[in-house]
């Protein structure tokens, strides 16, 4: 749903700071980052809404500018696989941007969320004004792809008690927080949603965190779990 134009006014001063922060957009003016963000259509999603299919045929990019989204492929039996999660500041949706292909991948918004849309004609003429833009998107592909790689390498040869800690410690690593004990403080997520993102079934989840409970290697305080500083060695 698209916001009113008041709302929406407000969102685009925060598209221009988010832009600014960007790898992406570092090597545009000031003037020329303010004309971007104008371009950008601000738009609001529920939790578990899908902002786009994978298969569909949209080619907009996406920024978050409040809450969270996920990126998953989905069976015929309604099993997810998580491929990445995405917080505010964080875009998404550039490669069918870059080639106009189909979605590579379903983004469901992982709780209510905020989102700035730019077509992909309005990005191309960006690109043409600035091609500095598609050498610093490519760079952000890489990285990316590299990401990919990882979790490919992972469901491959890690166990789930290993692709468990392994996505403890990389949630730990962009958000946590250390308490007095040494331990890393992160926000809950459901055993749904950890099999989600580890390839597993939410019985192994289950039993694998039972285990590291026991083992005083992982915590449950609340809505957090805290992750003891030697999880690295269970890996």
């Amino acid at each position: 749903m698209e916001l009113d134009s008041s709302a929406g006014k407000d969102k685009k001063a925060l598209i221009e700071s988010l832009l600014k922060k960007l790898p992406v957009f570092k090597s545009l003016s000031d003037n020329h980052l303010s004309r971007i963000a104008n371009d950008f259509i601000v738009l609001q999603v529920k939790k578990g809404e899908t902002v786009f299919y994978q298969s569909d045929s949209s080619t907009d990019l996406y920024i978050v500018l409040e809450g969270a989204v996920r990126a998953s492929l989905l069976n015929q039996e309604g099993q997810e696989l998580v491929l990445a999660a995405f917080d505010k500041g964080d875009f998404f949706g550039e490669m069918s941007l870059l080639d106009g292909k189909p979605r590579s991948a379903t983004m469901i918004a992982a709780e209510d969320s905020v989102l700035g849309m730019l077509k992909r004609e309005r990005f191309l003429s960006a690109v043409k004004s600035d091609p500095m833009i598609a050498i610093d998107l490519l760079s952000a592909l890489v990285q990316r792809l590299r990401m990919a790689d990882d979790m490919l390498e992972s469901l491959a040869f890690l166990d789930v008690n290993q692709r468990l800690l392994k996505l403890f410690l990389s949630i730990a690593a962009a958000d946590g927080e250390k308490d007095k004990n040494g331990f890393l403080r992160i926000k809950k997520l459901t055993h749904k949603e950890l099999a989600a993102r580890t390839g597993a079934s939410r019985e192994a989840i289950s039993k694998v965190i039972k285990a590291l409970v026991f083992r005083d290697i992982v915590r449950e305080d609340g809505d957090y779990f805290l992750i003891s500083p030697d999880a690295e060695t269970g890996i």
